[in-house]
């Protein structure tokens, strides 16, 4: 292939996806900060809001990178409902788990 050829290749690649490089770069470095932000509540007293904190930045990563590095964004809502009702269960059984070390009280 030339290079002409294969220029083209990526650039129906990215548009096909709608990911381009730039964005996917700034996807990684938002969630980059929520991991540090993940980190930072082993050192940092978050208090009552310790759980909840931890549970929605795992949601919002797993959201993000479903929704663009796996492509889910840009596929059939069969695909979607299946992976959000992973989620979902994955949660209720978090919760369960929590509930039954007593975690809540």
């Amino acid at each position: 292939m030339n290079a002409t050829a294969t220029d083209t290749h990526e650039q129906h690649d990215s548009h096909a996806h709608g990911l381009s490089d730039a964005t996917a770069i700034k996807i990684a470095l938002i969630l980059g900060a929520m991991t540090a932000l993940e980190v930072s509540t082993y050192f940092v007293d978050f208090g009552a809001f310790f759980m909840p904190v931890l549970l929605v930045l795992m949601v919002v990563k797993f959201l993000t990178v479903v929704s663009y590095f796996m492509h889910l964004k840009f596929e059939h809502q069969m695909f979607k409902f299946l992976f959000y009702t992973g989620l979902g269960l994955a949660l209720f059984v978090y919760f369960v788990a929590l509930a039954t070390f007593k975690f809540f009280s």
